[in-house]
This record gives C-alpha cells, structure tokens and sequence, in this order.
C-alpha cells in the first residue's frame, strides 16, 4: 500500500483553544505523521531530522516525542533509541468496545449541551454531508474526524474531550492501514447525518444509541477489511 503522504485533513487542532505552542505543534505534526503512516510502524525516530522538518528546536521535539510516548505512539528504548510503536489490529475490538460507551456518553451530553455556536457548527458539518460522492478514502477520513471532534467538543466536558481524542487517534492509526480497501466507507461516514441531527435537535437519546451503533458498526466494517473475515 502506497504510503499516506499528503492528508487532507487528518488530525485537526481541538477548535477553541488558546494558540498552540511550539511543543504543541511538534506534536500535531509529529503524531500526524504517524497516524498516516508516513511514519511506520518501528521506524527508528531521528529526532534530528524531525527538527529541520518542522523548524522547531530540540526542546520543544523532545516534549512533543514525551507526550507521544505517553500516549502509546512512540516507544523509547535506553540506548538504543525512539521507534514508531507497532499497530495491532486485535485492539480494535478493546477501543471498540471503550469508544461505544464513551463516544456515545459524549453524544448524550452534546445533545443536553450544545450551544448556539455548537448548533451553527453541526449545520455546517450536515451541509458537508448533502450529497458528497466525490470525496476520496483520506478526505472521507477527514470529514470523519471534524464530525467526531465536534462531537467532542459540543459535550463541554475537557476532560471527556482530550480521552477520546487520544482513543480516536489510536483507532484512525489503525484505520489507516485499511483505508485503500474499505468500500463501505463512504456510506459510514457519510451515514453520520442522524446523529448530527439528533444532536442539532437536542435529542440525547437517539444521539446516544446513533453513536453506539456508528462506533460499533464502523469498528466491524475495518475489522473484517484488515483480517479478510
């Protein structure tokens, strides 16, 4: 499979926020890179070369590679280095199972607290959905990631917000592999409409049950792609 050079989209800053900081940044780029695989799995880290990409210096890397390896994207071996973390498919079943109750918790309290700003948000999303066939693998993946992350923030809980961006994140690692053989994608991502409209509308339990279903059903859909089952 042809490496992910190039994503549209992938890994958006969390909106709302205060300007993010050099080590902030390195980490957006550094974590983007291994997400889309332009950073494979066990590839030695060279943190050299990181810094004269980004033009950021050694501290604020350093801190960017900390915060990756606490997250389970970097693993660091005394004397002997930095390596992209492998990617196990058997854990998709294990995020699965924690994304369903969190995402679907997140959904219920956007419903319940979804502001005006929120609202304009989510009709902008829907209208991103209207009759979009002409969006390719990676671009779909984008769409998916602002929906969830506006899902996210619309729930008003930081916390909340910031675990299941470090569990969507460790999913979308592991999605990215299956990305140029999954045909049912654009009808799972595109499917989002009821849940953004449950959410718009202040419904908390359809939300809910539309979030668990999306999570469950889109976790199987790349489970049967990357094991042939």
């Amino acid at each position: 499979m042809a490496e992910a050079k190039g994503v549209v989209g992938v890994l958006q800053a969390p909106s709302g926020r205060a300007a993010p900081s050099l080590a902030d940044r390195a980490h957006h780029e550094i974590r983007e890179m291994i997400v889309s695989l332009e950073l494979r799995p066990g590839a030695v880290i060279d943190e050299r070369a990181l810094m004269g990409r980004l033009g950021i210096g050694r501290t604020p890397t350093r801190e960017a590679l900390r915060r990756l390896a606490q997250e389970g994207l970097v693993e660091v071996y005394p004397r002997r280095g930095m390596f992209v973390t492998s990617v196990e498919i058997r854990d998709l079943a294990s995020l699965a199972e924690v994304r369903s109750v969190l995402e679907s918790h997140a959904a219920r309290l956007a419903a319940e607290r979804a502001t005006g700003e929120d609202r304009e948000a989510l009709e902008i999303l829907l209208g991103e959905l209207e009759g979009r066939t002409d969006l390719d693998a990676r671009e779909l993946m984008a769409l998916d990631e602002r929906i969830h992350r506006q899902v996210y923030s619309s729930a008003h809980n930081p916390l909340l917000e910031s675990t299941l961006e470090e569990y969507y994140v460790l999913a979308l690692r592991i999605w990215y592999l299956a990305l140029d053989q999954a045909s049912d994608l654009e009808q799972a991502v595109l499917g989002h409409r009821e849940l953004l409209e449950a959410i718009r509308d202040g419904d908390a339990d359809r939300a809910e049950e539309t979030m668990r279903r999306h999570v469950l059903e889109f976790e199987e859909t790349m489970r049967r792609v990357l094991t042939g089952v």
